[in-house]
């Protein structure tokens, strides 16, 4: 009933227990969880430890009993709601949910524009001179300076200026 009060929130599930739960999740891929520590079937790790670390979505868990506590903390639990809690500490903890999901969004914005940005084929260097050999040396012309290249046969000539270059390659 508070969760229906939040309007960017849509509740896709509710669940009997922990079993349904896990499919639930599966079929929905929530951004944020209400988990009770103890269901039928399997209780509120046994459902984390079901779904596995890949896409675990938020989770607040929301329980009766606070010695569970600590282990929702070492399972990444966001929040820890205690029955009976008030309706601002609940407030309070959908609010933390909205703060964390932005900054995961912001995240994997910011991490495909590094993918894209990784992506990207460096520009391939450009000549910027040709070996010509002229008798028994070499000299460099720079591209900058090419006027046009001919094909000779076998050969390249390069005009640049007033001169002209057979290139055998």
């Amino acid at each position: 009933s508070l969760l229906a009060k939040e309007p960017d929130i849509a509740i896709v599930a509710e669940c009997a227990d922990g079993e349904e739960a896990v499919a639930a999740i599966q079929q929905h891929a929530p951004d944020l969880l209400f988990l009770d520590v103890q269901m039928p079937a399997m209780n509120g790790f046994e459902v984390l430890d079901a779904l596995g670390a890949e896409r675990l979505p938020i989770v607040i868990f929301v329980t009766a009993y606070d010695q569970h506590a600590l282990k929702a903390f070492e399972a990444h639990a966001l929040d820890y709601l205690l029955k009976p809690f008030k309706q601002a500490r609940f407030k309070q903890a959908v609010q933390r949910a909205r703060e964390q999901l932005a900054n995961q969004q912001a995240g994997a914005a910011s991490q495909r524009l590094l993918e894209l940005l990784g992506e990207r084929k460096p520009e391939a260097a450009h000549l910027t001179r040709l070996a010509v050999r002229v008798n028994d040396r070499v000299i460099f012309v720079r591209t900058e300076d090419i006027d046009w290249i001919e094909a000779a046969g076998n050969y390249l000539v390069v005009h640049a200026g007033k001169e002209s270059h057979i290139v055998r390659e």
